[in-house]
């Protein structure tokens, strides 16, 4: 049974356009299903041919699409465009925003579009991108021009569908602006707080155990950690589980090993439930322990939410909050996944890696990373730290400068000496720790390090700066390929923060 609508449109006799459209359609279903990803269900919505109300769960929120508040056939295209969309293979979100868009288009709008047929639509098109409507709206007469498409109609057929999708331009508009142009990185300095934020509440969690700190501090805690060292989107961090949080314990006395499981989102949905494990930094693993062990002790269900968080849009609000406690500044979950992405392209990551790191289906996706790399010589430049920028980017990172003498005093395991690339070094400071607990490199990873206690002797960090840029060059040297190497990247990554700690001597003096 075809739908019939009143001829009433601009006080027409006959049928509109839309009208004439709308009875070669095919009929509604009488119930419209779709997946939840966020929750991990088929949804559906009953009686759709009667109720004009679709309520919509996206990304673990509740939205509505009233078609009651449109004339009742441009209502009845929507609820058609909403089968087809979702036939398309889009994910509920994307159609959600297409036809929330039909607000800034009038119905008479729409009619000149079906009413164009290939031969006329370029001028519609074009008028209406005079207008300089809202993205979105755009996209809403594109799937009304596929709907036409797909059922013949107007004159359309679906050997048109290369040419609604590529010859009619919608508004410029970038989506990388802000990688390109470098706003929406963190500076060092910013990092190196956040590192710091996340080696305080571990080693907090550490001491006091997991029901020692606030189960709210250790979720924010946890949730940074996702965005900062696994780029993942807020959804990604809000979908966490029980069940997607792995731990491993080698043997009683060694730290145990985290595993997360997350998955792909913002892909067609053959592609959606790809699961992306990742190692949590062994310092930081504790954070999930005790999350773990919370869990546990309250009983809950595997599947059930690690954070405690409802929707994507919570948890990326507690992740902006606490990021702008730390730093000072307007920053959003997003900025710590672009920035690291750009650590890992200038790490010397290739493209496929990119884009396995941040869950790309297409390795094309993240090309803008590339482009907004350090060249070449910004990178020799950086390991050198002649560069004004990276001489003061990474800031101090110890508990206190001591003197010669209290170097001296302190036990053999706490005093530093290593021969990092062939040179011996020794006497530039001391280790809260002790060098026997620590995984590292002694002197290349002391500099920066929170537990280094830098010789308040200038001329000793200089005699080490010196020794260093020796072999930065002499990498140099030999191969423009080590500029890449795991090695020569913690070189620039030292010298950098050995000048940091010179800077901070001849600040004394001042």
């Amino acid at each position: 049974m075809l739908e019939v609508f009143p001829s009433r449109l601009r006080g027409q006799a006959g049928p509109s356009v839309l009208e004439s459209m709308m009875a070669s359609l095919p009929e509604l279903p009488p119930l419209i299903r779709y997946y939840d990803d966020f929750d991990d269900k088929l949804r559906s919505i009953p009686a759709v041919r009667q109720t004009d109300v679709f309520e919509l769960h996206l990304n673990g929120r509740m939205f509505r699409l009233d078609f009651g508040r449109y004339p009742a056939v441009y209502g009845a295209l929507q609820k058609h465009l909403l089968v087809f969309l979702l036939g398309e293979d889009l994910h509920i979100s994307t159609c959600f925003n297409v036809l929330a868009a039909a607000m800034h288009l009038e119905v008479h709008d729409v009619e000149r579009v079906v009413d164009a047929g290939p031969t006329r639509i370029s001028a519609r098109w074009m008028a209406l991108r005079a207008r300089e409507l809202p993205v979105h709206a755009y996209r809403f007469v594109k799937a009304v021009l596929r709907l036409l498409c797909r059922h013949r109609l107007h004159g359309w057929s679906e050997s048109y569908l290369t040419y609604v999708s590529g010859a009619l331009p919608g508004p410029a508009s970038d989506p990388y602006a802000g990688v390109r142009s470098g706003n929406v990185f963190l500076s060092a300095d910013e990092e190196a707080v956040i590192v710091r934020y996340l080696d305080e509440t571990s080693d907090l969690t550490r001491a006091r155990g997991w029901s020692g700190v606030a189960h709210d501090q250790l979720c924010e805690a946890a949730m940074v950690l996702c965005s900062y060292q696994f780029a993942m989107r807020p959804i990604q961090v809000a979908m966490l589980t029980r069940r997607d949080v792995r731990v491993w314990q080698p043997d009683p006395s060694g730290e145990p090993a985290v595993h997360l499981t997350f998955v792909m989102v913002k892909q067609r949905q053959r592609l959606r439930k790809r699961p992306m494990v990742r190692r949590v930094k062994q310092e930081w693993a504790v954070l999930f322990t005790a999350l773990v062990a919370y869990a546990d002790w309250q009983g809950r269900d595997a599947g059930d939410r690690v954070f405690d968080v409802s929707s994507n849009h919570e948890a990326g609000s507690r992740i902006a909050r606490c990021v702008e406690r730390l730093i000072g500044d307007d920053t959003c979950a997003m900025d710590l996944r672009h920035t690291a992405a750009q650590r890992l392209v200038d790490a010397g990551a290739s493209h496929e890696e990119l884009a396995e790191f941040l869950g790309h289906s297409d390795v094309r996706t993240g090309l803008v990373y590339f482009a907004a790399s350090a060249s070449h010589a910004d990178r020799v430049n950086r390991a050198l730290g002649a560069s004004a920028i990276y001489r003061r980017v990474a800031k101090i990172a110890h508990d206190r400068f001591i003197s010669p003498e209290e170097l001296t005093q302190l036990k053999g395991e706490q005093q530093i000496a290593g021969v990092p690339h062939g040179i011996p070094i020794a006497g530039i400071g001391g280790c809260t720790s002790g060098q026997p607990a620590c995984p590292y490199n002694p002197v290349t990873s002391c500099y920066g390090c929170r537990k280094f206690m830098p010789l308040h002797d200038k001329t000793m960090h200089e005699s080490v700066l010196a020794a260093m840029r020796e072999v930065v060059l002499l990498f140099e040297q030999s191969s423009r390929g080590d500029a890449r190497s795991p090695a020569y990247l913690q070189l620039q990554r030292t010298i950098a923060e050995i000048q940091a700690v010179i800077d901070e001597l001849e600040g004394e003096r001042r």
